[in-house]
């Protein structure tokens, strides 16, 4: 496919992504006024919709490797784009994020976010927003749900390395529960800013729950060693073409 066609169909693509939560976002709001599991529900549909589309609109398939947590764990992952964000969250049962401070005020995915129990912390400040993420995980432990957090603390594209932030092992170590990393290369195809979004299969791994109780620097070193191994083999895969398996 010609290039300035592809890149016509992602535009179209983005468009109608953003319009669509617009849509579901009035469908759902009087449920979740009222009820959380109305929250959940339009952001179900709309992770649904959105990878939908990605697939008959732009080639673009999602696939789930691994075995999704519905327990109450702590989730680390690789973050690449907000693609990862989609097919992770369509994924568990009661998703909520460690999350950027200034997305609670985006318009309509902020209220959504923080209606399913998502946690803002300043990312500016480092023990500033250790602090706010200890008080806001504590704040909402009677929420039951998949605490999603991105180790990295922002999106990395495939194949760069950042470090992995403490505050994650400080969770682990409060929190007392299971921690499930995540692998991904949906950053080869959805990158982390532009237009244009390319075809194949994008894999979302999760990979074997790390047990409770485990001291910090080792906790954080294996979390590390895991993610980025399986990442660096997902993203080998999707160079070779080979991932093929079947979305969902």
């Amino acid at each position: 496919m010609p290039t300035a066609l592809r890149w016509i169909l992602s535009l179209a693509f983005v468009v109608q992504m953003y319009l669509m939560m617009a849509v579901l976002a009035v469908v759902y709001t009087p449920w979740a006024l009222v009820d959380r599991r109305g929250a959940f529900a339009g952001a179900h549909a709309f992770c649904r919709w959105v990878r939908w589309t990605a697939r008959w609109m732009v080639g673009l398939r999602s696939e789930v490797r691994g075995t999704p947590p519905t327990g109450e764990v702590l989730i680390a992952a690789k973050h690449q784009s907000f693609f990862d964000i989609i097919v992770i969250f369509s994924a568990v049962p009661r998703g909520k994020f460690i999350m950027k401070k200034e997305l609670k005020w985006a318009p309509i995915l902020g209220w959504y976010a923080l209606r399913i129990g998502c946690v803002p912390v300043d990312r500016g400040r480092r023990a500033e927003a250790i602090r706010q993420m200890m008080q806001g995980v504590k704040s909402g432990a009677l929420e039951a749900g998949q605490l999603i957090i991105y180790p990295q603390g922002t999106r990395v594209p495939p194949g760069e390395k950042r470090p992995y932030k403490v505050g994650t092992g400080l969770l682990y170590q409060q929190l007392g529960q299971p921690c499930v990393p995540v692998a991904t290369n949906v950053g080869h195809f959805w990158p982390k800013r532009g237009i244009m979004r390319r075809p194949g299969t994008a894999v979302v791994e999760f990979l074997e729950p790390i047990r409770p109780g485990m001291e910090i620097g080792p906790f954080m070193a294996h979390l590390e060693s895991v993610i980025e191994t399986a990442s660096d083999r997902l993203l080998e895969e999707a160079r070779r073409g080979g991932a093929a398996g079947k979305g969902g």
